[in-house]
């Protein structure tokens, strides 16, 4: 697919891999559309830190509203629908809130898709679904795992977009982003963790259990992944990783940003 003359969304577009990706697709593509969620303060996230702010229509509202996600999707060919509730440990104490945006926001995101006459809507999973890797490198055959609320609603996010698939002949890709990291990521995360604390001038770096092993990609990676799921026609139906197949431990990981 080329997407030079192409109209495209990105739902959650004032987040991390969001904001990233709609700064490449301005480069891309004919028309670019990005969801903020609204808010009473007029904030648009990270939208608000990227160059190219003129060049895009930002939209303000929310994936939750089904009549809403109807409109935005009018006349869009391709959408990117990354708009979700991701913080791990809320999810426990907000399970309801993970439901409503991740799997009923994703439910009205493919019906709309599919009324619109869509033709590509890149879905976004997580390596969450896996839970802990039973073998490695973790491919897309893995067996998913819900070891979390958050990760529970992402299982059923995606096995509800693959039956629009399935039912409805929506063309869907699902992009499953493996531990992205770079500029614009909350500092909750490892690697800010540990950068954080040196910058603090910290000698001793206070972290969780250091035996863990991750996949880090670099969110530049992440958002060029997603544009080759865009212009691939051969993957419609797919669930895709975006993985470098290499695990490092938090605290090897720690100790290469100790040695820098």
């Amino acid at each position: 697919m080329d997407l030079n003359s192409k109209t495209v969304l990105i739902t959650g577009a004032d987040g991390f891999i969001g904001s990233h990706l709609t700064e490449r697709l301005v480069r891309e593509c004919g028309k670019v559309k990005a969801l903020s969620q609204y808010n009473s303060f007029n904030y648009w996230g990270w939208l608000e830190s990227i160059d190219c702010l003129n060049d895009i229509e930002v939209l303000k509202g929310d994936v939750r509203d089904p009549h809403y996600c109807m409109g935005i999707l009018k006349n869009v060919d391709v959408v990117f629908h990354l708009a979700a509730l991701i913080a791990i440990p809320y999810s426990y104490q907000a399970c309801g809130s993970y439901v409503d945006t991740n799997i009923k926001g994703t439910l009205n995101i493919c019906h709309a898709a599919v009324e619109s006459g869509c033709q590509k809507l890149i879905h976004t999973s997580t390596s969450e679904v896996y839970g802990t890797a039973r073998y490695v490198p973790i491919d897309e055959n893995h067996p998913k795992q819900a070891q979390s609320p958050y990760s529970a609603t992402k299982i059923a996010a995606d096995a509800l977009a693959e039956s629009f698939h399935r039912s409805f002949n929506l063309p869907l890709v699902i992009a499953r982003p493996f531990n992205t990291y770079g500029p614009r990521q909350s500092a909750r995360a490892v690697i800010p963790t540990v950068i954080i604390q040196l910058l603090n001038g910290q000698r001793e770096i206070k972290l969780g259990a250091l035996h863990p092993t991750r996949d880090f990609v670099f969110v530049k990676d992440t958002v060029e992944g997603f544009i080759e799921i865009a212009k691939s026609d051969n993957v419609i139906g797919e669930e895709i990783n975006i993985a470098t197949q290499t695990e490092i431990s938090i605290a090897d990981i720690a100790g290469k940003l100790i040695e820098m």
